[in-house]
């Protein structure tokens, strides 16, 4: 009996040992959580610019938050967004956008433009025909756009990020802890600000679908970071007195590293696809798409977990104090 207990307690004291040592499981593997700081450093040296410019230059906001022209023409013959483009160009409106989809075998445009007088919107179309061909008088349509519907979106979209905060919040302090949704929701207004700051600096315009692809990332980096979570709420309740937090999430975070990286990849390359080949209309949400969902993988691994070590050692060490001061009284 002594000699099987003996054997039990020395299995137990190793499988405790080895529990608490990270695996190998990449060759070019490297410490994450103890280099925390250096993580948050790039995060800081990407968003601190980033928010300086949304102070002093704002977005460069397009024809759906500032208002506009919008144009629709029916050619009876096949277009191309490449000659719309190129003809509205030719008369100085280079951040146009053109939208082309096909109804009963003929193209169909719609043109959105800044707001134009009756001289220079008589320019565009000449340029346009002289460059595809005529479109369909019968068919044509202008309408418009003032910049009260881009500040509705605005508004609803701040809405509904807040709203999405809020419930992602409630959702993983159920699930987990509620310092799990604070770090989170902290890695992905990361992201957000990221994507925003981004764009500010280098004026890249902004439309409707540039509010979708924030919204989208949004939602892309809270299901990474929910699945490195998970695996960190399982090592945790395997934890035992002694052990160290800071190496069970190491661990965590490197047990899900292959499949982080797998899923970046893959949505990556499809929406690079997408930013080469889908033209104009498609071309800010993917921009957009492609830097919040890199930002998301990043933060998902560097930041949501390493923010959750920092609240759970502030929380130890607030009891620690707690209880001294208990002891004292």
């Amino acid at each position: 009996m002594a000699t099987a207990k003996n054997k039990r307690e020395v299995k137990e004291a190793v499988e405790q040992v080895v529990s608490t040592v990270p695996e190998k499981r990449f060759f070019w593997q490297f410490p994450i959580v103890k280099l925390r700081y250096w993580w948050f450093a790039i995060s800081l040296l990407v968003i601190i610019p980033g928010v300086i410019s949304l102070f002093l230059h704002g977005l460069n906001l397009g024809i759906d938050f500032t208002g506009g022209s919008v144009f629709n023409l029916t050619f009876n013959t096949p277009v191309t967004q490449t000659e719309i483009s190129s003809a509205l160009q030719s008369v100085g409106l280079p951040d146009s956008t053109v939208q082309l989809s096909m109804q009963n075998g003929k193209s169909v445009a719609l043109i959105r433009t800044k707001s134009l007088d009756e001289t220079l919107r008589s320019k565009a179309l000449a340029a346009i025909q002289a460059k595809t061909g005529p479109y369909d008088p019968s068919q044509y349509s202008e309408d418009k756009v003032g910049p009260s519907i881009g500040q509705e979106i605005t508004q609803n979209a701040i809405i509904a990020l807040l709203i999405a905060f809020a419930g992602m919040i409630l959702y993983l302090t159920i699930r987990f802890e509620f310092v799990f949704g604070v770090s989170a929701v902290a890695a992905i207004f990361h992201d957000v600000l990221v994507v925003l700051g981004l764009f500010s600096i280098f004026r890249w315009e902004i439309d409707a679908s540039f509010v979708a692809a924030i919204l989208t990332v949004v939602g892309y980096s809270i299901n990474d970071t929910v699945v490195i979570f998970d695996r960190i709420r399982e090592n945790q309740e395997k934890l035992r007195r002694g052990d160290s937090y800071e190496d069970m999430v190491e661990k965590s975070v490197w047990q899900t590293m292959a499949r982080s990286i797998n899923t970046v990849l893959t949505v990556l390359i499809t929406l690079f696809a997408i930013f080469l080949l889908g033209g104009e209309s498609t071309r800010i949400f993917s921009l957009a798409m492609l830097i919040g969902v890199f930002s998301g993988a990043y933060s998902s691994i560097f930041n949501a977990s390493q923010i959750l070590v920092e609240l759970k050692n502030w929380q130890s060490r607030r009891q620690k104090a707690t209880r001294l001061a208990k002891s004292r009284a």
